[in-house]
């Protein structure tokens, strides 16, 4: 009965707009207050502290700033030319272009609502003064941005890890091939739209072009090098890579030598918020989670469901149903510290690979970034393009399908996403 009003109060100050976290905090101490006591609530600060300043934590930040670096630097123009020069012959070639430079500031931020928000200001307005509709720009900029949760390096992937307390180098090793079949499937969809549109060529193939491009943006080249050879070399952990991904966007962006320094400092800003964001939904969830562990949920939620069936794809076609619900009304961060040590029980129990696990929630909660009422990404993306969101929904649904077919092929082919974490780590 506690157990259930605890859940029905933290809803309700969610739907009234109470900060998550704070809603967390308050919830937890009330659990902890009515089953153990004042007694319990002595070592509070300490045990938020300390969750909180998880040394794999550090990456979040770091990653966020490397990011920021990264688009005031003018590494982000190079980039767009580079990618505008390969494949801008195609009909729709700008749409292409968004997807793969998101493919590529994947590769740094590792946050969606930062890829949206750089890449977004730079080419929806170029899409719609080329005369792709706003509604369209504003989808294929939402659903490439949800690329930067699936590709490594990725803020949701390492809160996971630290939740479920697994490798976050192999989460990351494990999100290259889905990410790379989502890219596909979305320059599929962007393809079909604008033939069927007539949207405008950029421009004919040019080699030269495509050598000039190459050689500008070469340096930048070096940032996912440094980053994914580090990790799947085995050289450097994610947490490391990231402080080399900081150093290597300060120099190559001082090689470029058109550092913008007020777009800096408010980038910088912006991400600082953003990680105290994070880090205060972490410390709140070390209250919930001591709540929940000593309350025994996740084991009740485990042999509930294990009493029900046993079988693998049926835990995990529950577990990704609950996820995209889930996804509709939380933000990435917030769900997978509040649910994944609830359900970590329950995937030990059914022998279920935790990593394997760890791709199926980012893929869902990628998802989740698309589907109102929070949809933090899709509401970005309209916010710059002007558009309603319920008109670009209706244009994004067919981009969202196509990372829902990502979902269920990772999901019921493992080796889909594992078997590059079995070549480099079993």
């Amino acid at each position: 009965m506690l157990i259930a009003a605890i859940f029905c109060a933290l809803l309700a100050m969610i739907c009234i707009n109470v900060p998550i976290a704070v809603s967390l905090a308050m919830c937890g101490v009330i659990g902890l207050l009515v089953t153990e006591g004042t007694g319990s609530l002595v070592t509070i600060a300490l045990d938020m502290y300390d969750g909180s300043t998880k040394f794999s934590l550090i990456a979040i930040p770091m990653f966020v700033l490397a990011g920021a670096i990264m688009n005031a630097g003018g590494i982000t123009d190079r980039l767009i030319n580079f990618v505008s020069a390969i494949i801008g012959f195609i009909r729709g070639g700008l749409a292409m272009v968004n997807i793969g430079v998101s493919l590529f500031f994947a590769e740094i931020s590792g946050s969606a609502v930062a890829d949206v928000a750089a890449m977004g200001s730079i080419l929806i307005p170029q899409m719609k003064k080329r005369g792709y509709s706003k509604e369209f720009s504003a989808a294929v900029t939402s659903s490439s941005a949800s690329l930067a949760i699936i590709i490594p390096p990725s803020i949701p992937m390492i809160l996971y890890a630290a939740s479920a307390n697994t490798s976050v180098e192999q989460l990351f090793v494990a999100g290259v091939v889905p990410g790379l079949l989502g890219a596909a499937g979305l320059m599929g969809v962007a393809y079909a739209f604008a033939k069927r549109y007539d949207y405008p060529v950029e421009e004919a193939f040019n080699l030269p072009r495509v050598r000039e491009t190459f050689k500008d943006a070469m340096p930048a080249f070096a940032l996912p090098v440094i980053i994914l050879g580090g990790i799947f070399g085995g050289f450097v952990t994610a947490t490391e890579a990231a402080g080399l991904a900081v150093l290597a966007a300060l120099v190559v962006s001082a090689w470029y030598r058109n550092l913008n320094l007020g777009h800096l400092r408010r980038a910088m800003l912006d991400g600082g918020i953003q990680t105290a964001v994070v880090m205060l939904l972490v410390a709140a969830s070390v209250l919930m989670g001591g709540f929940l562990t000593r309350a025994q949920i996740p084991q009740q939620l485990a042999e509930g469901i294990l009493s029900v069936t046993t079988q693998q794809w049926a835990i995990l076609l529950i577990l990704n149903f609950f996820f995209l619900i889930i996804g509709f009304f939380l933000h990435s961060a917030a769900a997978i510290i509040l649910v994944v040590p609830i359900v970590i029980p329950l995937i030990s129990a059914a022998g279920i690979d935790p990593v394997h696990f760890g791709l199926v929630v980012t893929l869902n909660l990628a998802i989740g970034q698309q589907t109102p009422p929070v949809a933090s990404v899709l509401i970005t993306s309209c916010s710059v393009a002007r558009a309603n969101i319920w008109d670009v929904s209706k244009v994004n649904i067919w981009f969202v399908l196509v990372l829902l077919a990502v979902l269920m092929l990772c999901t019921y082919v493992p080796a889909v996403p594992m078997f590059l974490v079995e070549y480099f780590y079993r």
